[in-house]
């Protein structure tokens, strides 16, 4: 079944194609007209903004805190009673160095915030933070998808193997539409998300 959106198709593939066409088409604008540029770097508020901003023609949940909790395969991601507190200290966080960054962004995926399209938000997000504090972003067109993809999920117990996949592909090339753009493939999607109920915690 696919998740409620405004588009009013009931097709989980059929939503998988038009979700990603759309939210191609927004991320684009928010680059082309500068938008994301004018955002804080590596704070929640900034996340939401680019969430909204992808998937609000979508869903009405985007830029949403989810109301549900979230698992894939055996790993649960913060359960709602913690994920306020959670996100108040990620932006806490400090970020001024490459590996500060990814520690970052490691604990905004444990955090999970919405109900989907967490990962292209995050990436988006993640890059905004590079460009700023360092100077460089992922050129995600470097990087080898399975790779990223294990060591994401391995990366709440051991995060050196996404800080080395992501470290070789940094490029000075923060203005360039083509480098941003990738970080959106839809092949970098995490897949297999299930719902389950506060009470089963």
């Amino acid at each position: 079944m696919a998740l409620d959106n405004r588009l009013g198709i009931e097709n989980s593939a059929e939503l998988a194609r038009e979700e990603e066409r759309l939210s191609k088409k927004k991320a684009a604008e928010l680059f082309e007209c500068g938008r994301i540029d004018k955002l804080e770097a590596g704070k929640f508020s900034a996340l939401q903004a680019i969430h909204r901003e992808l998937f609000e023609d979508i869903y009405d949940f985007a830029g949403e805190i989810r109301t549900v909790n979230l698992a894939k395969g055996n790993f649960r991601f913060a359960p709602l009673m913690y994920l306020d507190a959670a996100l108040a200290n990620i932006d806490k966080m400090p970020q001024s160095t490459f590996d500060e960054i990814i520690e970052k962004y490691v604990e905004m995926n444990i955090a999970h915030p919405f109900r989907e399209g967490n990962g292209r938000s995050m990436r988006i997000w993640l890059d905004l933070m590079l460009k700023k504090e360092i100077g460089q972003v992922v050129d995600w067109s470097k990087v080898d998808k399975e790779d990223y993809l294990l060591a994401m999920e391995r990366s709440p117990v051991r995060d050196i193997e996404i800080k080395h996949v992501l470290r070789v592909a940094l490029t000075d090339e923060v203005n360039s539409r083509e480098v941003y753009m990738k970080g959106i493939d839809h092949s970098y999607y995490y897949e297999g998300y299930t719902t389950f109920k506060t009470e089963e915690l």
